[in-house]
Parts: C-alpha cells; sequence; structure tokens
C-alpha cells in the first residue's frame, strides 16, 4: 500500500490497512511515497508556486507506484485527488467519511465569532479566506503551510490567534482536545471530499472487485456529487469553491443534498446554490447544481484570477 510519508498520511492508510486485513483477510505492507506536494511543502514553497498542475501534486508519485507495480493499493485524502479520471487507475472504494466541517483551533478557547476585530487567523487555503472575509468579522488572515503542529504551535506561541483546519484530519491524529470551534457549513463550506479518503488500484487488477467492498454508498454518492460541482466549475470558473453533499432519508427513500459556494477571493461575491436529487445519480446532481451556478455568474467572480485559486492544500502532520 502507496501513502505519502507524513503522519496523518499513514494514519490514514493504516487505518484502510486495517478494514483490508478484517474485512478481505489480506495483510498489507506500507511503502512510503516522497510527492511533489510534500517536497514543497518542506521548501515552504507556497502551494500556488508548485510546479505541474498545482491539483493533484500529492497524488502524482503515488500513482506513478501504482503503474510501475511498486504497489498494489495508494490510498489519497480524497479532496486531493484531480477531477480528471486517470488512465489505468481506479477509485476502488471510498470508505466511511469523516466529519467533513472545518474547524477552529484558537488561543483561550476562544470560538471564531469570539476573536476580537483584527485577530490574525491563518489558513492556507483561498476557499477558506474568501469565506472568512464574507463572514465580516474583521479579522486579519494570515497565509500559513506545514504539519498540523506547526499550525497549531503558532496558536500556542501567540504568533496568530487562531488557524482554521479540517475536522477530519485532527480527529485522525487524536488531536480534537485543541479545536475550539466545528464550523457551521452555513459559515464555511468545505472543500470537495474533505474528510473522504480515496482508495485507489489499477484498473486492470482483479484486486479492484475485493477492495470494493470497502466503499460506502453514501460516501461515494456524496463525494461524487461534491467532484462533479467542482469539475463543472473548474471549466468556467477560477473562484474559490466550497461543496458539501449529504444523503438523507426522505419520504420516498434516500436523497442526496448538495449545497456548493463560489467566491470572489476576497469574499464580497458569491453564488451559493443548493439541489437534490437521487444518490444514483450524484454526478448529475451536481453538475446540474454547478451548471446553474455557472449560468448565474459564478464564472465572472473572478474573471482575472488564475486557476490556483482554486487550490485546496492539504493538512499534513509529520513525525
Amino acid at each position: 500500500m502507496g501513502t505519502r510519508r507524513s503522519l496523518l498520511a499513514t494514519t490514514q492508510a493504516g487505518h484502510v490497512a486495517e478494514l483490508i486485513r478484517t474485512r478481505l483477510g489480506r495483510e498489507t505492507e506500507l511503502v512510503e511515497i516522497t510527492t511533489d506536494g510534500d517536497r514543497s511543502q518542506a521548501a515552504g514553497t507556497p502551494i500556488t508556486d508548485t510546479p505541474a498542475s498545482n491539483t493533484g501534486v500529492f497524488v502524482g508519485a503515488l500513482r506513478d507506484a501504482l503503474l510501475s507495480d511498486r504497489v498494489d493499493v495508494a490510498v489519497h485524502s480524497l479532496k486531493d485527488l484531480p477531477t480528471a479520471p486517470a488512465d489505468g487507475i481506479t477509485l476502488a472504494a471510498v470508505p466511511v467519511r469523516e466529519d467533513p466541517r472545518d474547524a477552529v483551533v484558537a488561543r483561550d478557547g476562544l470560538t471564531l465569532g469570539e476573536l476580537p476585530v483584527g485577530s490574525r487567523v491563518g489558513t492556507g487555503s483561498p476557499r477558506r479566506v474568501a469565506q472568512l472575509h464574507a463572514l465580516g468579522l474583521g479579522l486579519e488572515i494570515v497565509g500559513v503551510r506545514g504539519n498540523v503542529d506547526t499550525r497549531i504551535r503558532k496558536v500556542h506561541d501567540g504568533e496568530l490567534d487562531g488557524v482554521i483546519l479540517a475536522r477530519a484530519g485532527l480527529a485522525r491524529i487524536d488531536r480534537l482536545g485543541d479545536m475550539t470551534e466545528v464550523l457551521d457549513p452555513l459559515q464555511m463550506l468545505p472543500a470537495p471530499g474533505q474528510g473522504a479518503l480515496a482508495v485507489e488500484c489499477r484498473t486492470d487488477d482483479p484486486l479492484a472487485d475485493e477492495l470494493a467492498r470497502l466503499d460506502d454508498p453514501a460516501s461515494r454518492a456524496a463525494v461524487e456529487a461534491e467532484r462533479a460541482v467542482l469539475a463543472t466549475l473548474e471549466g468556467g470558473c477560477s473562484a474559490p469553491i466550497g461543496a458539501l453533499a449529504d444523503v438523507v432519508e426522505g419520504d420516498d427513500g434516500d436523497e442526496l443534498w448538495v449545497r456548493a459556494v463560489a467566491l470572489s477571493l476576497d469574499g464580497a461575491l458569491s453564488v451559493r446554490m443548493s439541489a437534490s436529487g437521487a444518490p444514483a445519480d450524484a454526478v448529475g446532481v451536481g453538475n446540474r447544481l454547478a451548471s446553474d451556478m455557472l449560468a448565474d455568474g459564478a464564472g465572472q467572480l473572478n474573471p482575472s484570477a488564475a486557476d490556483p485559486a482554486t487550490i485546496e492544500p492539504p493538512e499534513v502532520q509529520n513525525p
């Protein structure tokens, strides 16, 4: 099993390895792979300045290891996956998703709304920056990269008053005790696929059928809808994007509900919409929602912005 070398990545891979052992009766060996994203992270290079196409900088090396038979399975944070399919590689399973919401780690146990005007809040995500500005709290937004410990330490050391992180990452490395607030999606929609894991293998490998037994249908439908929103908006919109889908019980069976937002970089302008449909039509629901958003002006929010505005850098945790 191929994994990035960070503690968060190896913890996630270990979770999938345990599923493979208990459900499939197979033992696994973790193979640690260094990606372009890891190298830029270590060098302190901003995510938008990394080579290649930015999205996928944490994925390509793992996929290369798959295609060269160095590994049989690769585990990713699903939000890192480019929306375009990769030749010869199959998304075999999306296990049960962690809570996808964003979380606050702030000084003195404060919530985001309790921080005084002018407080310094760190994030490396344009999506979070835009939504923080849209809340109108008068916060100073500071760009940060680095592992979870590094970001939290900046709060404890007084360099920052707070940071915004994915709750799922904090949960997986047992750092929920540092969290001071979970943000309601009404305040901040997460990145498409946030909180979910992607289990990939070679398309022609019979192992794909076995790995499919690890798939959670509700999690799969939700992330497929969110990624469809992202894929369609990427074709005509360079604005920061948030999306969240849920499978809920309806009068006539399960229903899929999707919310999405595209924002100007300063948060002053936004297009926010929702849609619903059948979980079996998750991609169609997401595509139609995004098309409606483009028709409502999502493509004109940042006409001069570059594509990296949509990048959602992962939070990593080094040993």
